[in-house]
């Protein structure tokens, strides 16, 4: 567990002796497959850092469509947009599998600011990640096509959850069809037939809520 939470933006900045004191004020919160964590509009007064499992990050359109921001696993942060805007929360996270988190106050952060540059540095670092990554999904949408945007899906997916075996990578992304499609910003029909695609063509092998991949190479090209 010590390990992955090191991998956090919050505690690469700390030495050891550091980095266990700011864990020790941590709270761990446990949530099933499922449970939503925090909705778009509450008040935001915490950050997490996922320890075990998936977290799914989505917003809703005022006509009820859905769409998938990204999914976080192990050693990945979210919500520390709270620490630096009060305004409610932009998205709502859902756990995707059983999942175990830690969470850190915003006041509790605060006096780890105050006299720590170098941990608002890499806060900062993190955001800023975070905002290219967007302005990256935004370019996607605007001059990627659908089979595309699944093939750089995959690929994203598969650097965080992929597995190596013999045949190829197994990627248990935990995702239904219709999340998939959420995920890419496309219909679920449209999403079907360029897995299908894929799959026909030898790249990918289609699993239920996984993937194997088969030709990675392929499969990334496709995704430029």
């Amino acid at each position: 567990m010590d390990d992955v939470v090191r991998r956090a933006p919050l505690f690469t900045a700390l030495d050891d002796e550091a980095a266990a004191a700011l864990r020790a004020t941590m709270v761990q919160v446990q949530i099933a497959k499922g449970q939503v964590l925090f909705n778009e509009g509450d008040a935001g007064d915490r950050l997490y850092v996922v320890v075990e499992g998936k977290i799914k990050l989505g917003i809703k359109s005022g006509d009820g469509r859905e769409n998938l921001l990204g999914i976080l696993g192990p050693g990945e942060m979210f919500g520390e947009l709270s620490l630096f805007d009060p305004l409610p929360r932009t998205a709502t996270a859902t756990a995707l599998t059983d999942t175990v988190l830690l969470g850190l106050g915003n006041r509790d952060l605060d006096t780890w600011l105050i006299g720590r540059p170098e941990v608002a540095k890499q806060l900062l670092r993190a955001l800023a990640q975070r905002l290219r990554r967007t302005w990256e999904a935004v370019g996607d949408l605007v001059f990627s096509d659908v089979p595309g945007r699944v093939a750089k899906a995959l690929s994203e997916l598969a650097a965080k959850f992929g597995t190596k075996g013999p045949d190829g990578i197994h990627v248990a992304h935990d995702l239904t069809q219709e999340e998939l499609a959420q995920l890419v910003g496309a219909s679920r029909e449209t999403v079907n037939k360029a897995l299908a695609d894929f799959a026909s063509r030898g790249w990918v092998r289609l699993e239920a809520r996984a993937v194997v991949i088969l030709d990675e190479e392929r499969l990334s090209k496709r995704s430029r």
